[in-house]
């Protein structure tokens, strides 16, 4: 099951960070995905294009977000969710229920990917722009067992 957090206004690099911290901390988030319009290139001044800190890992921040997808396990934990982002969306946001991310690989991934698509892990199925290169879209961050 997908859930998309949609704040009412563009999120900053600071809030971003505070809020998939704590998102991350939620039992049954499985992935996360953002998507916003893209910050300039490296090299180009722009407060919201740094790194942050997810789970001990350093992500360099590529988009000012404006929606946050979450993939979670059950629909009980939709409340947690929600208490996270009381508390860091304070300017409000919706919650929408719904399918936001691509479960297997497609048509369109054959074709952009070919014979490498077998080296593409299923965790990185549905996480990246399909106009983009994979390896500079998508980090893998590992949840601790």
């Amino acid at each position: 099951m997908d859930i998309e957090i949609f704040p009412h206004r563009l999120l900053g690099a600071d809030t971003t960070e505070k809020l998939l911290i704590n998102l991350e901390k939620v039992e049954g988030v499985k992935r996360m995905v953002l998507q916003g319009q893209r910050l300039p290139p490296k090299g180009e001044e722009d407060p919201d294009r740094k790194t942050i800190t997810i789970h001990g890992e350093e992500v360099d921040l590529q988009v000012k977000t404006g929606r946050v997808l979450l993939e979670i396990e059950e629909e009980e934990i939709i409340d947690q969710i929600r208490t996270v982002c009381d508390e860091y969306l304070t300017f409000g946001y919706n919650i929408h229920v719904g399918t936001f991310i691509r479960k297997q690989k497609t048509v369109s991934d054959v074709i952009k990917y070919g014979e490498q698509l077998s080296d593409i892990s299923e965790e990185m199925v549905g996480l990246t722009d399909q106009n983009a290169q994979l390896s500079e879209r998508a980090v893998i961050i590992k949840k601790d067992d």
